[in-house]
């Protein structure tokens, strides 16, 4: 395992992390799912993301049954806040009562005195930026925090730049981290946000780097595996961001043909290296539902392409035709005519 700074932060994580998002607590029975992350752990996996939103606790629920055994101080435990966790006007959101309340909570159910990366998971309308800012500064202070970041702000970029303006103004603890959507089939954050965290000092922990699965090519031809996500009680994720659709499929079937004429790894192992060969990415977070998974996505680490591959890795996504032109085709493309200014 590689590891990588969190943003301009002293704090090392693993390049690949793993994540709890609709797994543990979810579709993988606890005990199945503690092997998972103590493996992930043998095999130098060291940031673990979750949040308290994630099957309304839960997850964080299974992942502290895990983190029981594991020595603390090797383990970087991220969670968030913001989802609505419990009914009532209360029970969601980023003001100053919520953030307390979900920070004790959330501490109760993963079994530890602090979390390592605590982060907005995604902007509030209802609240004042300054206010959440003051509350996660204050938990800092408290101890029960060591960094904060945010979620999902990519979608948001003047109040992404105003809240690290705010935050620098004052000299409070900064947002160390960026945890936004990208992948080979999603790649909006390239536009501006990856540019901003990079200036910012903010390390960005990609989440779906596979697209939810998609880029592994489990749903060519319409398939729809049993046990997949598709068949399960999330499937609305898959539609509701826009993974599964004929235009992904298409394009995940190019790039596994790809993956295998070029035997570089598995379509899942060169979709998370892509992801990792951004350098403002500080980790990438994976999902597993069994240790042979999990080991396969690790082997991510060990994919090393070059800039040609990892453009022609951009081709097969995007459907355009990768092969040098014949001799013959050549010889019949017409030439140029010199002008007369030239024969002159």
């Amino acid at each position: 395992m590689n590891y990588r700074r969190l943003g301009s932060a002293g704090l090392k994580v693993s390049e690949v992390s793993l994540g709890s998002w609709t797994t543990y607590g979810g579709t993988v029975g606890e005990a199945d799912a503690v092997r998972i992350i103590h493996r992930a752990f043998d095999l130098g996996v060291n940031l673990f993301d979750t949040a308290d939103v994630y099957v309304r606790g839960a997850a964080e629920t299974v992942l502290g049954r895990a983190l029981r055994d594991l020595p603390r101080e090797q383990v970087v435990v991220a969670t968030k806040v913001m989802g609505r966790v419990w009914e009532g006007p209360l029970g969601a959101g980023l003001s100053r009562k919520h953030i307390f309340d979900a920070m004790d909570q959330s501490l109760r159910r993963l079994g530890v005195d602090y979390v390592d990366l605590y982060q907005a998971h995604a902007p509030d309308k209802d609240t004042p930026i300054e206010e959440t800012l003051r509350a996660f500064e204050d938990l800092v202070r408290a101890g029960k925090a060591r960094y904060v970041g945010f979620s999902n702000f990519d979608h948001h970029a003047p109040l992404a730049q105003k809240a690290v303006a705010y935050q620098k103004a004052r000299g409070w603890d900064p947002f160390v981290s960026s945890q936004p959507r990208w992948n080979l089939l999603d790649r909006r954050v390239e536009a501006e946000h990856a540019a901003f965290c990079r200036r910012a000092g903010i390390g960005l922990i990609a989440y779906s780097p596979l697209a939810q699965g998609v880029l592994t090519n489990k749903y060519a031809g319409g398939a729809r595996p049993e046990g997949s996500r598709v068949t399960g009680a999330f499937a609305n994720f898959l539609s509701s961001e826009k993974a599964l659709t004929p235009e992904n499929i298409a394009a995940a079937e190019r790039f596994a043909a790809w993956c295998a004429k070029s035997g570089a790894g598995t379509p899942a192992q060169v979709a998370i290296a892509w992801v990792l060969r951004h350098p403002e990415v500080s980790s990438a977070i994976i999902g597993a539902t069994s240790a042979a998974q999990l080991e396969e996505n690790l082997g991510a680490t060990e994919v090393k392409l070059d800039a040609a591959a990892w453009r022609a890795v951009e081709r097969a996504i995007a459907g355009r035709a990768i092969r040098k032109r014949t001799r013959a085709e050549a010889a019949r493309r017409p030439k140029a005519k010199k002008s007369a200014k030239r024969r002159r």
